[in-house]
């Protein structure tokens, strides 16, 4: 009878946190270059997840996502992090044109009791990387933005966290009767992220 030998990777609260937190990092990257927030030749190419990632080197944009990263890492390790929406508007209007909605799922026995969880390191890995593909190919199926865009940060949280000074309160930037594609989730064991892109299109909006 032959054996198998297999590993499981464990996952702490804060190792979570730092996935969770480093993906969306690299999702917002991805975003902004695929949608043409900003300039093709602002971006350089690294790798990541098994796949050609790129990263913005406007050091404007370098440093708000850092920041973010460490304020979203903070959040996800008190398990006091329901959503992330990054949002694209228009520079001219700011009308919201498109919003990239990650929904958190935080497992609470992890959080008030400090247990740890299994999932391989290469699992999640793919299931990231299976989001990261479908964002790339957004443009096949998300309207062109053919005017000048910016883009803002909406993070959801529980009522009772102190906000830092750095945040200000927010409506929701909501799009009137989106269209809405939803794309794959990953799941840390901990922390299991959905993702769905929501979009403006005036095509649909005039029938």
């Amino acid at each position: 009878m032959g054996s198998k030998t297999t590993t499981k990777d464990i996952i702490t609260l804060r190792g979570s946190a730092a996935i969770v937190s480093e993906f969306f990092g690299y999702a917002a990257n991805s975003i902004l270059y695929n949608r043409g927030v900003y300039p093709e030749e602002s971006f350089v190419k690294v790798k990541k997840y098994g796949l050609s990632m790129l990263l913005t080197q406007d050091e404007t944009v370098k440093s708000f996502i850092t920041n973010l990263n460490a304020q979203l890492s903070e959040w996800l390790e008190s398990g006091k992090l329901q959503r992330i929406v990054l949002v694209i508007m228009s520079k001219a209007t700011s009308e919201v044109l498109e919003r990239w909605n990650f929904s958190i799922e935080t497992d609470k026995e992890v959080v008030e009791k400090g247990v740890s969880r299994e999932k391989s390191d290469k699992e999640i890995m793919r299931e990231i990387q299976a989001i990261m593909k479908q964002i790339i190919s957004s443009i096949t199926y998300l309207p062109c933005l053919e005017e000048p865009c910016v883009f803002d940060v909406l993070a959801y949280t529980d009522n009772d966290v102190e906000v830092p000074f750095t945040w200000v309160e927010s409506d929701p930037k909501l799009i009137e009767n989106p269209q809405m594609v939803k794309l794959h989730s990953f799941d840390t064991k901990i922390h299991k992220v959905n993702t769905m892109v929501s979009y403006k299109n005036d095509e649909w909006n005039e029938e």
